[in-house]
């Protein structure tokens, strides 16, 4: 009986393809996808567990947020990296469908965090956050971006799936296909259209904001994946393409890190603009 349901249950998950793999070359014959799929939802669990005993623990501070900031920074690029995977793969929609899932996901679960160094700036502008706490909390974001590749190493070195055969090791490709100033004009323009969009739909506080939010700043990655990657975020850049063959140091930092500063900035000051305040003030009027 109990032997009749295990072949039953086997074949089924076999016309669903998520078994049936060669099991010399993908662990019990797992559909590869199925262990990417897991390694992000661990980098989740581990991330949100770490983040519950932090809140748990800690009282409200700098050293509290600074922490936070590493925790969110090291959950994203882990994930990504795992994109990276999906992408090389199953391809842009794939990697696009994760993306915006757990875009959603983010924001509901990181609460103040953004692992993204140019949100520090965007609060120094907008006059909220002082220059020297500012700078922890990036140095806390940067310190997240470099570790964690040491814990996706160890994940992909145990090889339990083809599409991690040789990656924990192998030498890694940079993805900027177009000159360099091209990119930063790419990732500065996709950052500042991202960050206006993000600051219309808090300001507005319509319904579904964060699915809507979600949306756009995939759609935004889709359209500069083939140009410079679509980043958007010089922390996650970094720990996941910098010292990458194709990239020297210089246009990593002129494509990732002054492009979509720049175009963080932007989006400030053209929300903060005149023009741009006076039709948020008849938007929210007509909302309200």
């Amino acid at each position: 009986m109990a032997a009749s349901l295990a072949r039953r249950v086997s074949r089924f998950f076999k016309r669903m393809g998520l078994v049936g793999y060669s099991k010399r070359r993908n662990i019990f014959g797992i559909h590869p996808l199925v262990i990417s799929t897991t390694y992000i939802i661990l980098a989740l669990a581990l991330a949100a567990l770490t983040r519950k005993v932090v809140n748990l623990v800690l009282n409200d501070s700098l050293f509290k947020r600074m922490i936070l900031e590493f925790i969110a920074t090291l959950e994203l690029c882990a994930a990504c990296f795992e994109l990276i995977i999906v992408a090389d793969n199953w391809g842009i929609w794939a990697y696009a469908f994760y993306l915006f899932v757990l875009t959603i996901w983010w924001s509901s679960s990181w609460d103040t965090a953004t692992a993204c160094p140019y949100s520090p700036i965007e609060e120094i502008l907008e006059g909220s956050q002082d220059v020297s706490n500012a700078a922890l909390l990036i140095f806390s974001q940067i310190l997240g971006a470099l570790v964690t590749f040491r814990y996706v190493q160890i994940l992909w070195a145990m090889e339990l799936v083809e599409t991690h055969r040789s990656k924990a090791f192998e030498d890694c490709m940079a993805d900027l296909q177009v000159h360099m100033l091209v990119g930063a004009v790419v990732e500065a323009t996709g950052t500042c259209l991202c960050r206006l969009a993000s600051k219309f739909l808090s300001d507005t506080q319509v319904k579904f904001a964060n699915v809507l939010d979600a949306f756009f700043a995939t759609m935004m990655v889709v359209a500069a994946f083939n140009f410079s990657g679509g980043y958007y975020n010089p922390a996650l850049a970094t720990s996941l393409k910098l010292g990458c063959e194709g990239n020297t140091f210089v246009e990593h930092l002129v494509v990732y890190w002054i492009g979509a500063t720049i175009g963080s900035v932007l989006s400030v000051l053209i929300f903060k603009s005149a023009p741009v305040r006076e039709y948020m003030r008849s938007v929210k009027a007509k909302v309200d």
